[in-house]
């Protein structure tokens, strides 16, 4: 069961409100049926265990299909590969489930030096295809990295993270430090336009997947974006990197943080966290209607100042909800 747990994981990212509730059972929201409209918080489809296999239900649409019918559905490119690992091991001897049981209740240890192989992306020439992306996209190089074998790297300091490592290739490497600096994982960035963009990896699952900790001043307003790219083009910013969780768990009530969701009005993943947010009472960014760029990034290269665009379109509490109800119109 290593590689139906292994692409859960992988797919994780994807899954809102996904989190292990015990060993072989998941739980997050239905992606078939949306579960919910009127609450985002509930979470009514599970990932479990029936005789060796791991199976997707929903106690909402009562959907019931296979993990790798689930894989399929949801990224085509990851089922391929899903496959191919599985038809790997058909051969090899059943696994003892008390081993993989230990295995995934254990928490690992990894090496110190995380970063220590990879390649600084300020020292690559700017004709590399890494760095030449992030600077067309006017993108601080100074905090990325780049592996060339991102599968074959991942395994030296997680391993056993990739079974089949032939499809390898190179990523822009995004580390996730804690307050302290110590690397507790990181984000893959493909190259190509095909395939998962974003791979994402935790060495430490205790921490939140969080992108910029040992970067912001903590007595300040923090601002949270929700991909590390375009949080490097704001101050004081981090990113959520997938995630969905509460930063008042994270900072504590008295820090004061505000979320800038993708200018996506039609995206439903996104107005629903921008109105969880706004019921919360948290402040929040509406983008102007006059705003076409999709994100930060794509604002920033239209030449627009993000940082002045940011701090004048924040709101909280009925202003936010009218700007809320104009813009996704």
């Amino acid at each position: 069961m290593f590689v139906e747990i292994k692409y859960l994981n992988l797919l994780s990212p994807r899954l809102q409100k996904f989190a292990r509730k015990k060993d072989f059972l998941w739980n997050f929201r239905c992606t078939y049926c949306g579960d919910s409209t009127k609450n985002k918080n509930k979470a009514r489809g599970f990932v479990f265990q029936i005789k060796g296999d791991l199976v997707y239900k929903c106690h909402n649409c009562g959907i019931s299909v296979p993990l790798g019918k689930l894989i399929q559905d949801l990224d085509p490119q990851l089922y391929k590969e899903y496959q191919l690992e599985k038809f790997q091991n058909t051969n090899k001897p059943r696994v003892d489930m008390r081993k993989v049981k230990k295995v995934v209740s254990t928490r690992p240890t990894f090496k110190k030096d995380v970063l220590g192989s990879l390649s600084k992306l300020d020292d690559l020439n700017n004709t590399h295809p890494a760095k030449e992306y992030i600077l067309d996209r006017k993108l601080p190089t100074e905090a990325l990295y780049y592996t060339e074998k991102f599968k074959e790297w991942t395994n030296s300091v997680k391993p056993n993270t990739f079974q089949d490592v032939r499809q390898d290739e190179g990523r822009i490497i995004i580390p996730f430090k804690t307050k302290e600096g110590d690397v507790f994982g990181f984000q893959g960035r493909s190259l190509s336009n095909t395939g998962l963009r974003y791979i994402t990896i935790l060495l430490d699952e205790n921490q939140p997947k969080i992108f910029g900790l040992d970067t912001i001043d903590y007595e300040k307003t923090i601002y949270v974006t929700e991909g590390p790219l375009d949080s490097l083009l704001l101050r004081n910013c981090i990113a959520m990197a997938g995630a969905d969780i509460s930063l008042h768990g994270v900072f504590g009530n008295s820090t004061m943080h505000v979320y800038v969701y993708d200018n996506e009005p039609r995206n439903p993943q996104i107005t629903g966290r921008i109105e969880k947010h706004i019921t919360s009472g948290e402040s929040i960014v509406i983008w102007p209607k006059h705003i076409v760029q999709k994100d930060i990034n794509d604002m920033f290269l239209g030449g627009l100042c993000v940082q002045n665009l940011v701090e004048s379109n924040t709101y909280t509490g009925l202003t936010a909800k009218l700007k809320f109800n104009e813009w996704k119109k």
